[in-house]
């Protein structure tokens, strides 16, 4: 059996006195959705952040091992950029991070800056090394348009990215995150604010990552429709501990679960359906 995407033995997060995250150990594959979910204050973007070099774990080893490949990157030790760049983690956020003000396209082409810088041979005027400048660039654009057309914002690529609409701009923030060609692609509740017709494109277009390009995605979600659908395995973290993990179907019957979402097992079937 080939090795577990990601890798994560006893994270523990500590602030001062206060433990956020509490030798949690679990694995994703490559190819497959992981969803990682709980209360609020469970410690699930916690994790996140120590996965993408925002927080460095107390304690604890993070290993991403790339498909096809026995290269393997200790994320605990990386910066954030090497993160991205080096071990192929891409990342979303809870609150959207776009460049507002430039187009859609631009917006991709950015997360592409570190391919055209290399080919301008790092100078900021990108007049070394030119003629592979112009190519890395021509590149760019066109990935930037395959992303565009794979998430349906093709049409929109000349506008800027803060007219578009809610769920627009969280699709956009997927493709640029596809730009940077992930192995890992992280997602913190992409579902946040959608609705029902939003989350079930959203759906779909994280299904097709999966199926047709081998990512593996690790999301934390509370919309349970969307966690519910999609995921192959789900982790389930309560007070910074993980109390249970499984298959969609292991994890709705599963009473800490329950106990965890209400407190009460006679109402917990609305909490988990």
């Amino acid at each position: 059996m080939s090795r577990p995407l990601l890798t994560v033995e006893h994270l523990t997060m500590r602030f001062g006195g206060l433990t956020a995250i509490n030798d949690v150990s679990f694995e994703a594959q490559a190819g497959h959705i992981t969803a990682v979910i709980g209360p609020n204050g469970a410690g699930k973007t916690t994790v996140f952040n120590c996965l993408t070099g925002f927080y460095k774990p107390t304690v604890g080893r993070l290993t991403l091992t790339r498909p096809g490949s026995d290269q393997s990157f200790l994320l605990e030790r990386l910066d954030d950029f090497r993160i991205t760049k080096t071990a192929g983690v891409a990342r979303t956020f809870q609150n959207i991070r776009l460049f507002t003000g430039m187009s859609v396209l631009e917006n991709l082409m950015v997360a592409q800056h570190n391919r055209l810088m290399r080919a301008s041979g790092y100078s900021l005027l990108g007049l070394a090394g030119w003629p592979s400048f112009r190519k890395a660039e021509a590149e760019a654009v066109e990935k930037a348009r395959f992303w565009l057309n794979r998430t349906g914002l093709i049409a929109r690529a000349d506008e800027p990215a803060g007219s578009l609409p809610y769920g627009d701009q969280r699709r956009l923030e997927i493709a640029r995150a596809m730009c940077t060609d992930p192995a890992l692609l992280c997602l913190d509740e992409p579902a946040a604010g959608l609705n029902p017709r939003e989350s079930a494109e959203l759906n779909a277009l994280l299904l097709m990552i999966r199926n047709d390009y081998g990512v593996g995605l690790l999301l934390i979600e509370h919309d349970m429709s969307v966690v519910m659908e999609i995921s192959d395995h789900i982790v389930v973290l309560d007070y910074g501990r993980k109390i249970a993990e499984g298959t969609p179907a292991q994890i709705k019957a599963n009473p800490d679960v329950i106990r965890a979402y209400l407190g009460e097992d006679d109402e917990a079937e609305g909490a988990v359906a």
